[in-house]
């Protein structure tokens, strides 16, 4: 099975790290769950509904839509959490990058585990920039905005794409393809990771600060 990986590249600043992956593995997310499964007999089932809801940020002019689920927005924002704070302690300018990646279970003979194979991977890379003022503040807090509406698109339109999807498991199967632990939600399995590097990637960085400068030279 090949693995379709994409790549989202943002550049904020600090207090926005967190708002800004909030969003996009939402958006991902809210298009990789689904309802919860009901059997009624093996090979047939009905799926219940997934509820929304608008967020919005505090540090970005930018509102997103996420699954409802409690549960499942904890577990995201844990994962970020983590994430902010090994950027932060970083100790500099840096760049990170975390990565959602969907994988389904095939079983193994015993003593052998599960086999876990990756079917896609959504890496966000994250660039931190330190701005001056609060003039410069207030205008990243509207491109960054422009700029997760743009990936937000770029990811529902890569999701729209017909390519593939594990196929709908039996009940006997239904947990080596979709996460059953929430109550109220099922997305595709799922692991979030992430990486730390001390470096800033020079050119998106330049690129926010020339898009700030030129805004004020307005």
């Amino acid at each position: 099975m090949n693995c379709r990986s994409e790549v989202l590249e943002v550049t904020v600043e600090a207090r926005q790290v967190e708002e800004a992956m909030l969003a996009l593995l939402h958006t991902v997310l809210l298009h990789r769950s689904t309802g919860k499964f009901h059997y009624k007999k093996e090979g047939t089932y009905s799926i219940g509904t997934v509820g929304t809801r608008d967020i919005d940020c505090d540090f970005i002019d930018f509102t997103f839509v996420r699954v409802s689920s409690e549960e499942l927005d904890r577990v995201i924002r844990k994962a970020v959490s983590e994430f902010k704070e090994a950027l932060s302690n970083s100790g500099s300018d840096g760049m990170g990058q975390i990565s959602l990646e969907f994988y389904q279970k095939k079983k193994s003979r015993w003593p052998f585990s599960d086999e876990c194979i990756p079917w896609e991977v959504w890496s966000i890379k994250v660039n931190v920039v330190n701005l001056a003022n609060e003039q410069e503040r207030q205008i990243c807090r509207e491109k960054v905005g422009e700029k997760l509406g743009e990936k937000v698109i770029n990811v529902v339109e890569v999701i729209n794409r017909h390519e593939y999807l594990p196929k709908m498991p039996t009940q006997s199967e239904v947990d080596n393809v979709f996460d059953t632990s929430l109550k109220d939600v099922q997305p595709y399995l799922y692991k979030i990771t992430y990486q730390i590097t001390d470096t800033l990637g020079t050119s998106v960085g330049t690129t926010m600060r020339r898009l700030i400068k030129d805004t004020l030279a307005l």
